[in-house]
């Protein structure tokens, strides 16, 4: 599990083609690995990734083919968001997140209003039904919180310090980005529909 909250922002290097997928090497940039070990989940944009390998200042993660079909951000180098699995003792300053990406959006704004952003996104339409107004969601591994939503879209104030310490300041209309929606929207509607069945 993660919280969201974004360590550091890292870099994928390369991209080392495997029998199927690629093994990723990424430079963690200012994320601490001295406590990282082998088997240990870093979120990579979003994506819940196992680390294979540790060498120096970065780690290697296997990505398989499955993950890159519906998923937007590992398939070249560049950029990524990073943050390290929780503990149970951390506080969870954003909120719950898996690291399952739910699907892939596309930015529609991306305006200036003084030092903030406006970010409007549309989302694919089955997702549209978990997303809700000043509710919790995953934007390239980072717990934001919407403003508005209609119909499959949603906006997002972004805060200067979300934009100094996340990739998140790139966006231009027409980028694809990781969405994963609240947990507890999707287990609400499991309870649900459960009950509805019997």
């Amino acid at each position: 599990m993660f919280s969201g909250i974004i360590a550091a922002v890292g870099r994928i290097t390369q991209l080392t083609p495997r029998e199927v997928g690629y093994r990723l090497h990424v430079d963690a940039g200012k994320l601490e690995l001295d406590d990282v070990v082998l088997g240990d989940s870093i979120a990579c944009n979003g994506v819940c990734l196992t680390v294979v390998a540790i060498e120096g200042g970065q780690f290697m993660v296997d990505v398989s083919p499955e993950t890159l079909s519906c998923t937007v951000g590992l398939d070249n180098p560049g950029e990524i968001n990073l943050e390290k699995a929780l503990r149970l003792a951390d506080r969870l300053g954003g909120h719950l997140v898996s690291g399952h990406v739910d699907g892939v959006g596309i930015v529609q704004r991306f305006d200036a209003i003084g030092d903030n952003r406006l970010l409007e996104i549309e989302a694919p339409a089955d997702l549209a039904k978990y997303i809700a107004r000043k509710g919790s969601i995953t934007i390239n591994g980072t717990s934001l919180t919407t403003n508005d939503v209609t119909g499959a879209r949603f906006t997002i104030n972004l805060i200067p310090h979300t934009l100094d310490n996340t990739t998140l300041k790139h966006l231009v209309p027409g980028t694809r980005v990781n969405l994963e929606v609240d947990l507890i929207a999707r287990y609400c509607e499991r309870l649900l529909t459960a009950e509805k069945g019997n």
